[in-house]
């Protein structure tokens, strides 16, 4: 198997520090943040934007600030931009942050129920959108997919050659209103994926470390993060990201799988060279 890829999803734009008093507002908090990351073996930092008040942002200037301020510290990191957003933004807002040439950013394959009245609408053409904009600016897309139906998406979208590959695909499960995280429902959707695809996994909740599991055991990545969880086990608050991704380590190990650098992790996912 290839070493184990980990994304930290070291902010969200819903988590707030009332969950956990460690989730980073400022620059300097994300900076913190991704360094305890970094030093317990993640290659990836899925970024959101926020501002000092915890406000999440699709600003390009504010995501400028904070992915200038992580690589002067981690120089090698990947450093993965979210489109997603907020719910409510627009798609031009949300695009915003394509206009610093990101290395790697997310592209979200279909709309949800995120639980009450609130909908991340990504329509057909809001998907087209996203995916053309990071063709043209050569940003790697990771696919994020909530349930079944978002992958049948792209593989639509293949078809008409406005996903090209590599095929890289994040499973986002256990989100209210959209796919569960049991073990069903991560070996149907990994037998839905395309032929040479690569695929990471985000179980939210009480969901991520059971899915990591799984994912390590099959060969695929793993992202955990505060944006997705916010205890280290029940009813124990993680101290930081790093202790999160610390604890993929570990079980990282009960499978022989070596974990991914950065320039590793590039090269499992034939990122293409900036």
């Amino acid at each position: 198997m290839d070493k184990l890829i980990i994304t930290c999803a070291i902010s969200g734009a819903e988590v707030m520090k009332e969950h956990n008093s460690a989730v980073p507002y400022t620059v300097a908090e994300m900076v913190r943040e991704a360094k305890a990351a970094a030093e317990a073996g993640a290659a990836i930092i899925h970024l959101h934007a926020r501002y000092d008040d915890g406000t999440p942002t699709q600003d390009k200037d504010r995501y400028q600030v904070i992915i200038e301020a992580i690589k002067k510290e981690l120089p090698h990191m990947i450093v993965q931009v979210s489109t997603g957003g907020a719910v409510g933004m627009s798609r031009q807002e949300r695009a915003d942050v394509l206009d610093l040439y990101p290395e790697m950013a997310t592209l979200d394959c279909g709309t949800l129920n995120f639980g009450g009245d609130e909908i991340f609408v990504n329509t057909e053409n809001d998907i087209i959108y996203f995916a053309e904009r990071m063709n043209q600016q050569n940003v790697y897309y990771e696919m994020e997919c909530f349930e079944k139906g978002h992958i049948d998406m792209t593989l639509r979208l293949i078809k008409k050659g406005v996903i090209k590959p590599p095929y890289h695909y994040s499973f986002v499960l256990g989100v209210v209103g959209g796919m569960t995280g049991e073990e069903r429902d991560f070996h149907f959707l990994k037998e839905s994926l395309p032929e040479g695809s690569t695929y990471s996994v985000a179980g939210i909740g009480r969901f991520e470390f059971t899915l990591a599991e799984l994912a390590i055991k099959h060969g695929g990545h793993v992202r955990v993060g505060l944006e997705d969880n916010i205890y280290l086990e029940k009813g124990v608050l993680a101290k930081s990201n790093g202790d999160l991704v610390q604890k993929i380590r570990e079980l990282a190990k009960k499978y022989n799988r070596g974990i991914a650098t950065p320039n590793e992790a590039r090269e499992i996912l034939r990122m293409k060279k900036q």
